[in-house]
């Protein structure tokens, strides 16, 4: 079961992270097809991970299926959801799904933080069917750990002198108590662009340290953020 310890932390306000981002009037429901076999196991904890989307969709302007999160119409994002994913020790579960898809209504309730359909409901069938029975109850809990964080100013960020994955998660610490930095992953792509933010969390929804593939870069990797200029 699913618990989130004392309601996790306190609320508070989200920094600009999907400006003038409204909620679609119709979504379609897509089909996903599992890519790799179901995979159970006892849930140890939990990975919230934030995608940069000037970096996803540096060379995706002009795609179609990235059009709400790429194309600037539906407004403008800095980090966005891309998946809470529960852990499993030395693997992870995977492909779980027994229960229902998630209505449309709930997919388009969660596209201004995770800004396409088709992903939502991935991360649904993928992950959550391996944490809750309903994607209801899974998209509670990321929208609940989502808005108790305070997300800083990476845009601002990105212009400081020497810019490390250290800075990147000292940043965040600095803005979210409770936190600690081996607590925050940094994922870097292969040209030292950040890329993702994965969050560890223990059984309780409680930060913990995270393990090195969930890690990522060490503090002194030297790292650039991409504004979308």
């Amino acid at each position: 079961m699913l618990t989130l310890a004392g309601a996790l932390f306190p609320a508070a306000p989200l920094a600009a992270q999907h400006y003038q981002c409204k909620t679609p009037r119709q979504v379609q429901v897509p089909n996903i097809r599992p890519d790799g076999p179901e995979r159970r196991s006892a849930v140890t904890g939990y990975t919230l991970a934030l995608s940069w989307s000037p970096e996803f969709c540096k060379l995706r302007e002009g795609q179609s299926r990235h059009a709400r999160q790429c194309s600037g119409r539906s407004g403008l994002f800095g980090l966005v959801v891309h998946g809470l994913w529960p852990e499993g020790g030395r693997s992870w579960p995977q492909w779980c799904a027994t229960g229902p898809r998630p209505l449309a209504r709930e997919l388009a309730a969660n596209m201004c933080i995770s800004p396409s359909a088709a992903l939502l409901a991935r991360q649904w069938a993928k992950h959550g069917s391996c944490m809750t029975r309903k994607p209801t109850t899974y998209f509670k809990v990321t929208r609940i750990l989502w808005e108790g964080l305070r997300i800083p100013d990476y845009d601002r960020i990105s212009r400081e002198d020497d810019l490390t994955a250290g800075t990147i998660r000292t940043r965040f610490v600095d803005a979210n108590p409770g936190w600690t930095r081996d607590a925050v992953g940094v994922r870097l792509n292969v040209h030292g662009w950040l890329e993702e933010l994965r969050l560890c969390y223990d059984k309780r929804f409680m930060p913990r340290a995270c393990d090195a593939r969930r890690y990522g870069a060490k503090d002194e990797t030297k790292a650039k953020i991409w504004r979308g200029l």
